[in-house]
């Protein structure tokens, strides 16, 4: 009995021996896997890393690709801003200009300001990115000038004149076309007195910083800032002429009734002038027998 009470003992010590190597064998099988596992998920994360790189780089090519396709569309928008390409058998403004006078010429331009309408006719200031045209009593009917808005693009065909001066088209007629161009004030306040100002003819300008002079006097023999007409025999409504000087020297420009009434805030200003006060003007660069600019803005001078 005893032989076999130690007998069944030993074979229990060996089931449990067993039983215990198995346990161990899958708890190591299990931290091999594990450890295996956890090698990939490394070796996954370095790929990713190594991946990384190489997509911010293709990114920043992206974007650099981007930022220079950015940055050449302005130059590419600019140069078609400067481009006034013109229709067949229209002149450029450099042709109109060596254009003998009283010889037909055909422009491409953009009203830019009109002056009248008498009896189916027109009378407009007119400019295209290179100069200006003065549109002289061309053929309108009073519908069409009620399309003529500021920037309106039109074809004119008339002749080259020349009065006192002055160049324009004369007796001409009108096509409107697409397109649009309002022109910004060159400021020729530096060309004052010199031979290049006339270069700038009928364009629209700026004056910055002029003093207002004595236009006259009064019945009562008192120095006055304006007239009414050029030599003061005018009434409220005519044209309204002032001086102004610079540097010495003394222009007379004019508020064109026609253009600017006395409805009108400029004209307004203009009668509200003190002899001595600092002004900025712009308007458009008539001729008459020299400059005559006729003004549609007066400020206070910054």
């Amino acid at each position: 009995m005893k032989k076999l009470t130690s007998m069944l003992l030993v074979f229990a010590l060996v089931f449990a021996c067993v039983a215990c190597g198995s346990d161990k064998g899958s708890t190591a099988d299990d931290a091999a896997q594990t450890e295996d596992t956890a090698q990939d998920t490394a070796g996954e994360d370095a790929d990713t890393e190594a991946e990384e790189p190489e997509t911010e780089a293709e990114a920043g090519d992206s974007e650099a690709d981007a930022a220079a396709d950015t940055e050449a569309e302005p130059e590419e928008t600019a140069a078609e801003d400067t481009a006034d390409v013109k229709s067949e058998g229209v002149m450029t403004y450099e042709e109109y200009m060596a254009a003998d006078l009283d010889t037909e010429v055909v422009v491409e331009t953009y009203v830019q300001a009109k002056q009248s309408w008498w009896e189916d006719k027109a009378t407009l200031y007119t400019q295209d990115k290179d100069g200006a045209y003065f549109v002289y009593n061309v053929a309108c009917s009073e519908e069409d000038y009620e399309k003529l808005t500021p920037g309106t693009k039109i074809k004119v065909t008339g002749f080259k004149g020349e009065w006192s001066g002055e160049v324009e088209i004369m007796d001409g007629s009108f096509e409107i076309e697409d397109g649009n161009y309002v022109a910004e004030p060159l400021d020729v306040t530096a060309l004052l007195g010199k031979d290049e100002l006339i270069d700038h003819q009928n364009q629209y300008v700026s004056f910055k910083g002029m003093t207002v002079e004595a236009a006259g006097q009064d019945d009562a023999g008192n120095d006055v800032a304006f007239l009414y007409a050029w030599d003061g025999s005018g009434q409220e409504g005519d044209d309204l002429y002032f001086n102004v000087s610079l540097d010495g020297n003394t222009y007379t420009f004019t508020v064109e009734s026609y253009l600017c009434d006395s409805s009108t805030d400029v004209y307004k200003a203009v009668k509200e002038l003190s002899i001595g006060d600092k002004i900025d003007m712009e308007g458009f660069l008539y001729w008459y027998e020299g400059v005559n600019p006729h003004i549609t803005s007066v400020k206070a001078a910054n």
